[in-house]
């Protein structure tokens, strides 16, 4: 395996120059000696300009990122904003994304938050090094800044012109940055706003070996563990010395219940392993609440915390007309990687654990590891890679845990660890279930005069976190690690009432989370967490309050959103479906829905045309178009596919996933006791982009789930007068909607 490059040899072989601060650089830069004003974005945590960018003596500019690329073209999009900010050819751009040896700390890459955050602190970063870049140039060439011009990191003047790489010198950015440089004026953008090739997809298409599952070093080992039967067992007795004497066995690895083979093959580990776990005597128990029994199991377990997420009173008035109410159901669901998750993990003569692996927490999943193998943090390095998507907290992590525990048994010797498709499928931290009441008051006209919502949950985030307790092997050693007790973390309306709060102007407004901290079965952050099923409750029932007010729901949503971007969303959704001049036919309906995700991202909107066989149940989406609001775009291409994708997901959630489960263990081990959306049944979907030039960028990679499912459900409802309210819409459970006495 080859050296992997420390921050030392970084330094050495990029050579890096830098730049010098003696030469005052005006008002703009100026800066109180003891104050410290909130920086923009993640700067604000990583202040040092040198943590984020390097300007090179071989002519490039080296970029340095805590976010990772999981598909959604981040790395793409902040090379444009440095580009644009810097004056250089996005050519000119390298970055480095995800070592936690090298780049800004930016903390686990979710929540939609790598634009708001990452990409503009790149900007503000990038804004300040040209600026003092210039005033290099100024004094170099006898100028004013004024009139000065750059293109592509050429500095020109009348007198003459100057490179980047040949303003600085022996020493690096090491300066805080201010934040007082203001970007670039939107019209003064090359890159900010146009639809490049996103750089990670050419060498994909060329089927160059990216993934961290295709590597294949010199001398490189490959582990393979034996699960448990069941989450609570333990294992009393198995033959390890009958798999030691196994072809090509390097080691058996048992350290309490946890239990893994390295073998010098792959199919050499799998050996070993299927004959350990034949070997294997476990203690089982059967306590699980089955999965048709999840949703009275919520309702009737006590919650730990019960959170006022909303409490809004109706100040006058008389009492409603009428009430309505419904309760809907989200059951677990899995993140479901085509490819199994992995890693490589390989302890070095220096005593360092270098752990490369497609976690999206690379800084918090090398402090648990390092926790859980006795290491110092400074001793477990994560290098990120490209791996199977899965857009939350997958089995990535573990993986990293579980190569490293394995290398931990072969010090210099390089472990890859690749799950099988069974235990991907049944180890993988899933989507929490949910159960979510809405019941309204109304007044005469059929508008909300109050409005309450409860939600009863699980939690939605237990990633690593800087605690071993969050990995999955950890819990099995000799000397476990307690789990620790999950929070309702991650706000504005944090994770399990995540957009638990309409965007809708009632008088009235309540919301009540029942937070459940105990946990029939592993569950973690999925795509939008909570957000899924509250959307799709809050945009059913508004359909609902719609259809017995006799209203469009179009209409009746308007009505009553006050939000200008918001009704922006809706009305541009509609005007490209063609809400207006939509013509009913038998057995076809359509439906629509509208979130702001986490009510502080992008705004989107969803209208969907759907056909439903009445005597088969199957649901056919014939079309869906979507409209987004993520504030300033960058990269058009970049959100519209992220819009497209989250749509296409949701698809797949809505209409086939959920985790089964008995008394005892997960039954949804494969594709086909857990099938998703194919090809051939995807829709044409159409995205309509509201661009807003000059605002925030906003995350749009959770935005189009949660209207999805409910614009779905209301397109059926619209179609045959049956309302769905427990996801997925199955054939049997359309079936049973449209005929409930059979």
């Amino acid at each position: 395996m080859q050296h992997a490059p420390t921050r030392r040899d970084f330094l050495k072989t990029s050579a890096c120059l830098s730049l010098m601060f003696a030469i005052p650089l005006g008002d703009a830069l100026s800066q109180a000696p003891d104050i410290k004003p909130r920086l923009p974005g993640d700067l604000n945590s990583t202040r040092k300009l040198n943590a984020w960018l390097r300007v090179n003596a071989n002519q490039t500019i080296t970029l340095l990122i805590g976010k990772v690329e999981l598909g959604q073209g981040i790395l793409t999009a902040v090379a444009q904003v440095c580009a644009d900010e810097l004056d250089v050819n996005i050519e000119r751009i390298q970055i480095i994304s995800g070592d936690t040896a090298l780049v800004p700390n930016e903390g686990v890459t979710a929540g939609s938050f790598s634009m708001p955050n990452c990409a503009t602190a790149v900007q503000y970063a990038s804004a300040e090094v040209r600026a003092i870049l210039l005033g290099l140039a100024a004094q170099k060439l006898n100028q004013p800044v004024e009139s000065l011009r750059v293109k592509d990191a050429l500095i020109s003047s009348s007198t003459g012109s100057v490179a980047y790489w040949d303003l600085v010198s022996a020493e690096t950015l090491d300066r805080e940055a201010t934040g007082q440089v203001k970007p670039k004026p939107v019209n003064q953008h090359r890159y900010i706003g146009q639809s490049l090739p996103r750089l990670d997809l050419t060498p994909k298409i060329l089927g160059q070996s990216l993934f961290v599952q295709e590597q294949h070093p010199p001398g490189l080992l490959f582990g393979h563990l034996v699960r448990p039967p069941t989450y609570a067992a333990k294992l009393l007795s198995v033959n390890v010395n009958a798999a030691q004497q196994m072809p090509g066995v390097v080691k058996v690895v048992r350290d309490g219940s946890f239990l893994g083979v390295i073998a010098q093959r792959e199919e050499q580990a799998l050996a070993a392993a299927q004959a350990l776990a034949n070997s294997a005597q476990w203690q089982v128990e059967k306590n699980l609440p089955t999965h048709e029994g999840i949703f009275d199991w919520l309702r009737k377990t006590p919650p730990s915390r019960v959170i006022e997420t909303k409490k809004q009173a109706r100040n006058s008035g008389d009492a409603p007309a009428n009430t309505l109410e419904a309760t809907y159901y989200r059951p677990y669901q899995m993140h479901a990687s085509v490819g199994t998750s992995a890693a490589m993990a390989t302890l070095g003569k220096d005593g360092v654990m270098l752990i490369q692996t497609h976690s999206q927490s690379v800084f918090e999943t090398s402090v648990a590891i390092a926790k859980m193998l006795g290491l110092p943090p400074e001793k477990v390095r994560c290098q990120h890679m490209q791996g199977a998507g899965c857009y939350g907290h997958n089995l990535a992590d573990d993986a990293a845990a579980d190569a490293a525990l394995l290398a931990m048994a072969v010090p210099g010797q390089t472990v890859r660890l690749q799950y099988t498709r069974e235990q991907e499928h049944k180890w993988e931290p899933y989507g929490s279930a949910m159960v979510i009441k809405v019941k309204a008051g109304l007044d005469a006209q059929g508008q909300v005069l109050d409005w309450d919502l409860h939600i009863w949950s699980t939690p939605h985030g237990t990633r690593p976190n800087n605690e071993p307790g969050n990995l999955l092997s950890a819990r099995y050693l000799e000397k476990p690690f307690k789990q620790p007790t999950p929070t309702n973390a991650g706000g504005p309306n944090f994770a399990a009432d995540r957009n638990g709060i309409a965007l809708y102007d009632f008088a009235g407004h309540n919301v009540l989370t029942h937070f459940i901290t105990d946990m029939p079965i592993r569950v973690s952050s999925t795509r939008g967490l909570g957000a899924y099923g509250n959307v799709f409750a809050i945009e059913s029932f508004m359909d609902e309050l719609a259809f017995a007010a006799k209203q469009d729901p179009l209409a009746y949503r308007l009505r009553v959103l006050k939000d200008e971007r918001a009704r922006d969303a809706l009305v541009k959704v509609a005007d490209a479906f063609g809400w207006s001049r939509w013509k009913k036919s038998p057995n076809r309906g359509r439906g629509i829905a509208f979130a702001r995700y986490k009510n502080i991202a992008a705004y989107c909107a969803v209208a969907m045309e759907v056909e439903v066989n009445p005597d088969t149940g199957r649901i056919r989406v014939l079309r869906a178009v979507t409209s987004a609001d993520a504030g300033q775009l960058v990269s058009p291409d970049g959100v519209s596919n992220q819009i497209e994708g989250g749509l296409i997901q949701s698809l797949s959630w809505s209409l086939k996933e959920e985790v089964k489960f008995d008394d005892t263990q997960i039954l949804s081990t494969d594709w086909n006791s857990y099938p998703i959306l194919t090809f051939s049944e995807t829709p044409p979907v159409e995205v309509v982009l509201i661009n807003r030039p000059g605002a925030p960028f906003l995350g749009a990679g959770e935005a189009s789930q949660g209207p999805t499912g409910a614009a779905l459900a209301n397109a059926v409802f619209d179609a045959t007068g049956a309302r769905l309210r427990r996801l997925p819409f199955t054939p049997e459970r359309v079936k049973q909607a449209l005929n409930p006495k059979a």
